[in-house]
C-alpha cells in the first residue's frame, strides 16, 4: 500500500512536470515556427532590397528555425510517448488498486459477517447465562427449601425420639407400678386367706365352748 501510494504521488508530480515541459515545448515550437516565418517574410522582402548577404544569413537563421522546430518536435513527440507509457502504468495501477479495493470490500464484508455471528453468539451466551442464573437460583431456592423440611423433620425426630424416651420412662414406672401392685395384692391375699382362716378357728372355737358350757349346765341341772 505504501509502494503504491508513493507510485501515485510519484505519478502525479511527473504529470505535472510533464505538464509543463510539454506547455515549454509547445512555446518553443511556435515560437521557432514564428521566427521561421518572419525570416521567410524578411527574406522575400531582403530579395528585394537588400543583398545576398542579408539573404544568406536570413536563410541561415529559417535553416537554424526550422531545425530547432523540428527538434521541438522530436521531443515533444518522444514526450507524448512518455505520457503514453506513464498513462499506461496508470492505468495498471489503478486497475490494481480497483481489485485490491475489491478484494479489501470482500475482506470488510467478511468482517461484519464475522461480527454479526459473534454478536448472535454473544447475545445467546448471555441468555444462556441468564437462563443459567435462573435456574441455579430456583435450584437454591429449592435446595433451601429442602435444607428447611429436613430441618424440620430433624426436629420431629428428635422430638419424636424424646416421646418415646419419656413413654418408655413411663411404661417402665408403669410395669414397676405393677409388680409392686401385684406383690401387694398377693399379699393382701394371703392376708385375707389368713384372717379367714382365723375367723374360722376361733368360730369352732367358740362352737366348741358353748356346747361345752351347754353340756355343763345340763350336767348341773340332773344334779
Amino acid at each position: 500500500m505504501r509502494h503504491t501510494e508513493g507510485a501515485n504521488c510519484h505519478g502525479v508530480l511527473s504529470n505535472t512536470l510533464q505538464k509543463k515541459a510539454v506547455e515549454k515545448t509547445s512555446n518553443i515550437a511556435q515560437k521557432a515556427a514564428q521566427e521561421a516565418k518572419a525570416a521567410s517574410e524578411a527574406q522575400n522582402i531582403a530579395g528585394q532590397q537588400a543583398a545576398r548577404q542579408v539573404k544568406a544569413q536570413l536563410a541561415e537563421k529559417a535553416v537554424q528555425a526550422a531545425k530547432a522546430a523540428e527538434a521541438a518536435l522530436s521531443g515533444k513527440e518522444a514526450m507524448v510517448e512518455q505520457l503514453r507509457e506513464e498513462v499506461k502504468e496508470a492505468r495498471s495501477v489503478v486497475q490494481e488498486e480497483t481489485s485490491s479495493l475489491q478484494q479489501a470490500q470482500v475482506n470488510v464484508n467478511v468482517a461484519v459477517q464475522a461480527a454479526r455471528q459473534s454478536q448472535d453468539q454473544l447475545k445467546t451466551l448471555v441468555n444462556a447465562v441468564h437462563t443459567a442464573k435462573s435456574n441455579a437460583a430456583n435450584a437454591q431456592a429449592v435446595a433451601n427449601g429442602a435444607q428447611r423440611s429436613l430441618h424440620e423433620k430433624e426436629e420431629l425426630l428428635e422430638a419424636a425420639k424424646r416421646r418415646v424416651n419419656e413413654l418408655s420412662n413411663q411404661l417402665q414406672s408403669a410395669r414397676q407400678d405393677l409388680v409392686n401392685t401385684n406383690r401387694a395384692a398377693a399379699k393382701a391375699n394371703a392376708a385375707a386367706n389368713e384372717a379367714k382362716a382365723n375367723a374360722a378357728r376361733n368360730k369352732r372355737k367358740l362352737a366348741h365352748l358353748r356346747k361345752m358350757r351347754a353340756t355343763r349346765l345340763r350336767a348341773e341341772a340332773s344334779s
